[in-house]
């Protein structure tokens, strides 16, 4: 099914129009049987092109099972707010070339905790209609209260009265990261995968890795002027 329609900007008024509208079809409960299977995704630009990834790791072994790639010609600028029409076909790209399709993803940026409730996991999580979870490295709304230094600690994300998400430390004394529920997920067990996927770094394993081959597939498109 082609769902590039539901990535087009079509104004500015109609887009938030489209995010509001799509907002309210999010499941914000844990709506999954079992998870064998996560994976990161992340983007890169270069020049006037960006590059999606989807990194698939085994759930219980960390275990690399499959890498995609999406290029495409960037669109739309880079607009706070509205970071899924930039980056969500050059990832729904890279889907539609997984062999191996993973059981939740986990996305470099937002969720809920977006100033209409709908960042990119959400957005992208939606149309495919698979448990996703944003995993920032940086506050895009709401409040908090600073964590402990201590891994495993988190504080709630506060916007609008309501909570969209939580502040959490990966790792002892480094700065924590600010995690959301995008689709088909609690905001609790979007915390306990984040923190079970961080092992040795503060980012989680698959999105770290999605970030590391989204620099390697440029380096691969330079030396072999070709794609995967």
């Amino acid at each position: 099914m082609d769902y590039s329609d539901l990535f087009i900007w079509k104004g500015y008024e109609e887009t938030i129009e489209l995010q509001q509208r799509l907002r309210k079809n999010l499941i914000l409960k844990d709506d999954f049987d079992k998870i064998n299977y996560i994976g990161g995704v992340d983007t890169s630009v270069h020049d006037q092109n960006i590059l999606g990834v989807i990194v698939v790791i085994e759930y219980k072994t960390f275990n690399l099972v499959e890498i995609s790639y999406g290029l495409l010609a960037i669109n739309f600028p880079y607009i706070p707010g509205f970071l899924s029409f930039r980056e969500g076909p050059s990832i729904l790209e890279a889907w539609k070339k997984l062999k191996f399709k993973p059981d939740l993803l986990i996305f470099d940026g937002q969720g809920i905790a977006h100033p209409r409730g709908f960042g990119i996991a959400s957005h992208v999580g939606l149309v495919l209609n698979v448990p996703s979870i944003g995993c920032a490295k940086s506050l895009l709304v709401g409040e908090y209260k600073e964590p402990s230094k201590k891994k495993g600690s988190f504080e709630y994300i506060v916007f609008k009265g309501q909570k969209v998400g939580a502040v959490v430390r990966t790792k002892d004394n480094v700065k924590p990261v600010f995690v959301s529920p995008g689709h088909r997920i609690s905001l609790e067990t979007s915390i306990n995968i984040v923190l079970k996927t961080a092992t040795n770094y503060r980012i989680p394993e698959p999105v770290r890795l999605a970030h590391i081959y989204s620099k390697k597939g440029w380096l691969y498109l330079e030396e072999k002027g070709k794609f995967f």
